[in-house]
């Protein structure tokens, strides 16, 4: 017999002082059926009779601990077949007067604790030991199917109301181990929140500071390569001192302003309502104007492009273009942007300077690998001392229709 969850200890409790209240109950309607048909007990079987319903009631009391050494399978087959020979035996030496209340908790416990196909067979069983009795003692099978059938609608009832009141313990078993999954959860959420937020500080973090080298750093670049140049002719050719005195200041009112804006909005956007060739176009005069020799070729039918896109492209071209500047001591360098393929943006920055060992250690480069690693896009670099260096990029971009 496949055995049902366990009721509650007070249900439990409830359960075993109602079949002590229907024991006591069945034998007081045997007793005062037996004195109103005038029938005399002897000794012997009242002495049996209340010996029956003892045991019935000490084992549906204690059956948990007289029967603890079977499985829950044996200890239920066990239990109710004893349960229901001692009814029979109750109404067998004292008549059958009460012993079917004595037996009707037994469908009660039957809902309670066995699945629905071996439940029929309990049922069946406390039918026979009304009907038997009656049948086979005083050979009135007609008044014991009458009242086979009485007692099956006492158990019909009694296995509805029981049913009920598991689906209700059920239902509310279920509710409350949702509310402690849903407690959990709730927990658990407010971890992965707090997570969240810690994580957004840190990216809101590293895009600020990408954006302040990206930036901020190119214009102090420009400006400190137009100091320089402006301190080589500052004897010899006083008009191109000026000049580059001129450029540097007009690169600091650009960079203040810059600073300014980023400040006001926490993000500067370059390459807003601007196409992304003219903007790297921009980057690249500025770099032809420090002496150096620059290329810019746009391969392909320049399209719009997303701005997010466009954005990191720009960096990259702008960190390309500045460590020219500052590092690699070359005398001429080529932009290429490539629109040829429609899934996706190349951009290449290659000078033909003093290349590097390293690539590793410079923080204009790491932020450059995450801006587009972000996109799902790949950051190749090639380089070697004494020859060169090249920055390729490429981004993934949704195909036009």
């Amino acid at each position: 017999m496949e055995p049902r969850p366990t009721l509650s200890t007070t249900q439990d409790q409830q359960g075993k002082a109602l079949l002590l209240f229907m024991v006591v109950i069945g034998y007081l309607v045997t007793f005062l059926a037996a004195s109103r048909d005038d029938i005399q007990f002897s000794v012997s079987r009242l002495f049996v009779g209340i010996a029956f319903g003892v045991v019935f009631l000490i084992l549906g009391v204690f059956d948990a601990e007289i029967l603890r050494r079977f499985s829950a399978n044996t200890r239920n087959a066990l239990f109710f077949s004893i349960q229901c020979a001692l009814v029979f035996g109750i109404g067998w030496t004292l008549g059958p007067g009460g012993h079917w209340l004595i037996g009707l908790p037994l469908a009660g416990m039957a809902v309670d604790r066995l699945s629905p196909r071996w439940r029929w067979l309990v049922y069946a069983a406390l039918i026979a030991t009304v009907i038997l009795p009656i049948g086979l003692r005083y050979s009135t099978w007609e008044t014991a199917l009458f009242n086979g059938f009485i007692i099956s609608t006492a158990i019909f009832f009694v296995v509805v109301f029981s049913q009920f009141r598991l689906n209700e313990q059920q239902a509310r078993e279920k509710a409350e181990e949702l509310a402690k999954q849903l407690e959990a959860a709730n927990h658990q959420l407010a971890e992965y929140a707090s997570q969240a937020e810690e994580l957004a500080a840190t990216q809101e973090r590293n895009r600020l500071a990408r954006e302040i080298h990206d930036n901020l750093g190119h214009y102090l670049t420009i400006i400190n390569v137009q100091i320089e140049a402006a301190k080589v002719t500052l004897d010899s050719d006083p008009k191109r001192t000026w000049d580059a005195l001129n450029k540097a200041q007009e690169l600091a009112r650009k960079g203040l302003t810059s600073v300014r804006e980023s400040v006001s909005a926490l993000r500067v956007s370059p390459v807003e309502n601007r196409p992304l060739e003219e903007v790297i176009s921009t980057l690249v005069d500025e770099t032809q104007a420090t002496g150096i020799t620059a290329k810019f070729d746009v391969l392909g039918e320049p399209r719009a492009v997303d701005e997010k896109v466009a954005l990191a492209l720009y960096r990259a071209a702008q960190e390309g273009l500045t460590n020219v500047r500052k590092h690699a001591n070359a005398s001429c360098v080529d932009v290429e942007l490539d629109f040829s393929r429609p899934d996706k943006i190349r951009l290449s920055v290659r000078d033909d300077g003093a290349g590097a060992a390293d690539t590793s250690s410079g923080f204009g480069l790491v932020g450059i690998r995450e801006r587009i690693h972000l996109l799902g896009g790949d950051c190749k670099i090639e380089t070697q001392a004494g020859k060169g260096f090249c920055l390729e990029v490429s981004v993934p971009v949704a195909e036009e229709e």
